[in-house]
């Protein structure tokens, strides 16, 4: 099995979602690769409406993969943009790729400086 990869440009929150800035003040969400790797294969993803607003730390999407339903737990509060409509019908570029065009939604910050931790911290946190 290959390293899991962190990838420093993104923040992390400790419930396994990252979040990186898009360079017009938005946000782009998704899945880190060791949740996606402990998930095992995706195979559904139930996401909000844009416009739905998120608090930090609550669930903003439910994934089902073959083992389990799990929350997706937003690591910045803010206000759903836009979502990811190729994963209705390719729900696995979550697996494939997690950084990429797996991604789930893009958001507007409440706070873009609120509380996250680094891909070092992350990596320690899931490696502990």
């Amino acid at each position: 099995m290959s390293a899991l990869n962190y990838p420093d440009d993104r923040r992390y929150h400790a419930e396994h979602l990252w979040a990186k800035e898009a360079g017009d003040g938005s946000f782009v969400i998704g899945i880190t690769d060791f949740a996606q790797d402990q998930l095992g294969e995706v195979i559904f993803i139930d996401l909000p409406e844009a416009g739905a607003h998120f608090t930090q730390g609550v669930s903003c999407a439910e994934i089902e993969s073959a083992k389990v339903v799990s929350p997706a737990i937003i690591p910045l509060s803010g206000t759903v943009v836009e979502v990811n409509t190729a994963l209705s019908d390719t729900p696995e570029l979550v697996n494939s790729d997690p950084y990429g065009a797996g991604w789930l939604v893009r958001i507007t910050a409440d706070d873009p400086a609120e509380a996250s931790i680094t891909a070092a911290q992350y990596a320690q946190l899931v490696s502990a």
